[in-house]
């Protein structure tokens, strides 16, 4: 049994950080004192953990010497703000935020082993939803196909623009996108690189934004320098942890299947027309569970396992 450690939640009041709070509980993470962090204009509100109203702190008060281990999730300027401090008083970071450019990404199903030996305290990058969905379904298939090219088309959730973005698609007033996917097909291309330990990957990613409040989609085409076997890819995505592999004439769907779920769906696996060298696959999952806050907390249980 791990010891209980004083844990900080920065952002505790966004969508993932009450995500990744809910989930803390959920999991029974070892948590002695937890402290929850936001803006001055959201300190003084409450989150329940545990059976307890929590108050939420302003971050910019707050001394990261009395916590351990700190989950960044209020966005990249926050990280950047916050992050060194909370290092330079001995507490590791979590960042969800991509705010922390060296900072150390990692999915455990995909790259678990490159927390082994990491010097305690360090930045570990929680990367983007759609890395995390990408890495966990194409991780079980590396030693299988001599992968040439990835191409990813994603189909994203308003919800990872954060709670307002839900809201607006509510009333349907306002343009969600304010040139964000580009940014994110950057990091996107960068990321999965890094997870599948793979540098000079090819990677094509268009990402759209759709009007779908929670849950992303991607329809990924992966090109094999040789033929790839089905049979085999089927059996290595059903025996991957953290992929539903569903039906062969079946797919799932993000509000059918993947909300509040925490897996990877995998369907529609097949070659390519006329092209046995393809692999197609559809995939879906619930972008704040699995795709942040979820992975955020599996990082961390790595961590506590041995060192924390």
């Amino acid at each position: 049994m791990n010891p209980s450690l004083d844990i900080a939640v920065v952002g505790a009041t966004g969508s993932v950080g009450e995500t990744l709070v809910q989930i803390l509980e959920e999991l029974a993470f070892p948590v002695a004192t937890l402290h929850l962090l936001a803006s001055m204009e959201s300190a003084g509100s409450s989150v329940m953990f545990a059976g307890k109203k929590l108050k939420v702190r302003e971050v910019d008060s707050f001394d990261f010497a009395q916590v351990k281990l700190a989950f960044f999730a209020a966005g990249a300027a926050v990280s950047r703000s916050f992050a060194s401090k909370a290092l330079q008083a001995g507490c590791t970071v979590i960042d969800l935020s991509a705010g922390l450019d060296d900072a150390l990404a990692v999915v455990p199903e995909a790259n678990a082993e490159r927390l082994a030996g990491l010097t305690l305290p360090a930045r570990i990058a929680s990367p983007s939803s759609a890395a995390v969905a990408l890495a966990v379904a194409l991780a079980p298939l590396k030693g299988l196909l001599d992968i040439e090219r990835v191409q990813v088309m994603a189909a994203l959730a308003v919800s990872a623009q954060g709670r307002e973005a839900v809201s607006e698609l509510a009333r349907q007033t306002a343009e969600l996108l304010n040139a964000r996917p580009t940014a994110l097909e950057r990091r996107l291309v960068s990321e999965l690189r890094v997870l599948l330990g793979q540098p000079e990957l090819k990677i094509s990613v268009s990402c759209v934004q759709v009007p779908v409040f929670f849950g992303d989609s991607f329809s990924v085409a992966v090109q094999s320098r040789r033929p790839v076997d089905l049979a085999a890819v089927n059996q290595a995505l059903e025996s991957a942890d953290s992929v539903e592999l569903v039906e062969r004439d079946d797919y799932p769907t993000p509000v059918g299947d993947a909300v509040g779920q925490d897996v990877v769906y995998v369907g529609r696996v097949r070659h390519g027309v006329d092209e046995d060298q393809q692999l197609n696959l559809w995939l879906t999952t619930d972008n704040l569970r699995k795709g942040a806050a979820l992975n955020a907390v599996q990082v961390a249980q790595l961590l506590i396992k041995d060192r924390l």
